[in-house]
């Protein structure tokens, strides 16, 4: 017994079965339901495995960063040792446009960031903040919302 079978007929039977589906719902939702153009005040990046490694997934996000068109600052709050000045340079960063803070005293790295999210003179401060609990977390969303200004951290594990 032979048994033909054409690919084609059966393809354009679930392209036909596709099409016969409504889509003006699916359209509707689109329209009424648009994507938000107000960026989220905080994001997390997490990254794991060898530091050299990370550093290397990290530049293009910073980079892009540092080209921002606000003319406001970069900010890396207590970034990790191996993010020098001269890794800046060799990752293509503009390092005009970019501030690197260290706490002082007393005050820790969640302070600080607070703090420069909260004067608004940076469009993204990035913290290195581990481990990062829910209270932490929204007063760095309160801060960015107060200074205009976006909260980025990085876990590195």
């Amino acid at each position: 017994m032979q048994f033909m079978h054409t690919p084609q007929q059966a393809q354009l039977s679930l392209f036909e079965a596709f099409m016969a589906q409504p889509l003006a719902p699916i359209l509707k939702e689109t329209v009424e339901a648009p994507w938000s153009a107000e960026p989220e005040a905080f994001s997390e990046l997490s990254l794991r495995g060898a530091a050299g490694n990370c550093l290397s997934l990290l530049a293009p996000i910073l980079r892009e960063l540092s080209e921002e068109q606000d003319a406001r600052w970069l900010t890396l709050i207590a970034p990790p040792a191996s993010l020098t000045q001269a890794w800046l340079r060799d990752a293509g960063l503009n390092r005009e446009r970019i501030l690197l803070l260290q706490p002082r005293g007393t005050q820790s790295a969640q302070q600080l960031t607070c703090e420069a999210l909260r004067l608004g003179r940076s469009h993204t401060v990035v913290s290195w903040l581990n481990p990062l609990n829910a209270t932490a977390k929204q007063q760095l969303i309160s801060a960015a919302r107060m200074g205009d200004a976006q909260s980025l951290n990085i876990r590195l594990g």
